[in-house]
């Protein structure tokens, strides 16, 4: 079958990487794609958000199945398109999305059905948010409530930093409509882990877990990024705890979504922080993790193909998913500045030397008529290694860095550093 991959992150590589290896498939294609997916697939300079010329684009090429990166389209509906022009698709539909989509949605279905999550309130009303925001205690979180490139939430150390975190959503309206509405949450502490699983609207089963790191530097200083590396599989969650989530929270929403009509089926992804109480929900998110899916998919064994169409045609309960026992870090290299101001259009080398199971995944990248492939965003690409031993698997991934280049460079020296040491 011919598969069209959505999306032109690190993330659409991997997914454009692992999906190569299936024996079903004998054509990719990727709208738009990046420099990285360039290499395995047919890049079609279609705009992702563009859903009536996707559609149209799949019929002509007689896609067998249509694979969504992206939150954005998938809150837009594009699963929707799809399925009433009976093309299969990965990915929920934009009703089952809001999980993702809004904050607000995610958190009363949750306080409905006794999912664990963090105490707070919702406020559609700038000044009446920001009279509760001045009886609050800091440390104290500040969500808008729409999709916000995942820099929509603020864990402010002080009230003056939450009402700045306020004003920009509400009145500056820097993320758009999707500061319309705010949560304001209590602060919970404890470590953080997420995990993913596969959903055909019935059956979950989960994925490996894995962690990311959010701060552009070491030691979780800085703002906030779209995440600066992962790895898999983190020691302080085992599998009794990844049982116990997915029996206790997963599943749960899955049969919440289901009985109200808008079945969950994709990938649905649980940021969760293990606090003192036990694990409660950070955030949902409709789709694979950037960048933990880099540090996931080098581990999965089993045909990716199979577990798509499986979660497409309802039949999850039917097939088994393997894992190796390996572990991936990966660590994000990303121009000078990000995530503020930076420069793009500088050359990118790496060298042929990489080490056997490291994989360069492409995000911010493209390549020029002339072959060469230069930086074209903040995030620019991972570095995502194995080995048999988190360890083994994290120092790979830092040895290799040297064999990659380009003007500016920047990442964190801290990846999975203190699960090693």
């Amino acid at each position: 079958m011919k598969v069209l991959v959505i999306g032109n992150g690190a993330r659409e590589h991997a997914l454009a990487w692992k999906i190569a290896r299936s024996p079903h498939v004998d054509g990719i294609y990727a709208i738009p794609g990046n420099a990285g997916t360039a290499g395995i697939a047919h890049n079609i300079a279609i705009s992702s958000s563009d859903l009536p010329a996707i559609v149209e684009k799949a019929q002509e090429l007689h896609i067998g199945l249509v694979v969504v990166g992206p939150e954005a389209p998938l809150a837009a509906g594009i699963t929707d398109r799809f399925n009433q022009s009976g093309i299969p698709v990965f990915g929920p539909s934009g009703s089952a999305a809001r999980l993702e989509s809004s904050k607000a949605f995610a958190r009363e279905l949750m306080v409905a059905h006794g999912i664990p999550c963090a105490a707070g309130r919702e406020f559609t009303d700038y000044e009446q948010a920001k009279s509760y925001l001045k009886k609050q205690r800091a440390p104290i979180v500040v969500k808008a409530d729409g999709l916000a490139a995942g820099k929509g939430v603020t864990v402010a150390e002080t009230i003056d930093e939450a009402l700045f975190a306020l004003d920009s959503m509400m009145k500056a309206r820097v993320f758009g409509a999707a500061g319309d509405r705010v949560i304001i949450e209590e602060c919970l502490t404890g470590r953080e882990v997420s995990l993913l699983a596969f959903s055909d609207g019935k059956t979950v089963i989960p994925m490996v877990p894995a962690c990311d790191y959010k701060r552009v530097f070491d030691g979780d200083a800085g703002p906030n990024t779209g995440g600066m590396g992962s790895y898999s599989p983190p020691g302080f969650f085992d599998k009794g705890m990844v049982k116990h989530v997915t029996a206790t929270i997963i599943k749960p929403v899955v049969d919440a979504m289901a009985a109200q009509g808008s079945p969950y089926k994709g990938v649905l992804y649980t940021g969760l922080i293990l606090t003192g109480q036990g694990p409660k929900v950070l955030e949902f998110n409709a789709r694979f993790g950037d960048p933990e899916t880099q540090a996931i998919l080098p581990r999965l064994k089993t045909d990716l193909i199979d577990i798509m169409l499986a979660t497409v045609n309802g039949t999850l309960d039917k097939i088994k998913i393997e894992w190796s026992g390996d572990a991936c870090a990966g660590v994000v290299l990303a121009s000078g500045g990000y995530p503020g101001e930076y420069q793009t259009g500088q050359v990118i080398s790496v060298s042929d030397n990489l080490e056997q199971d490291v994989n360069i995944f492409y995000a911010g990248a493209k390549k020029r008529p002339d072959g060469r492939i230069v930086t074209d965003g903040g995030r620019v690409l991972t570095v995502a290694a194995t080995g048999k031993t988190l360890k083994a698997a994290r120092d790979k991934a830092y040895r290799n860095i040297k064999y990659v280049n380009f003007k500016g460079m920047h990442y964190r020296t801290d990846i999975a550093e203190r699960e090693v040491n």
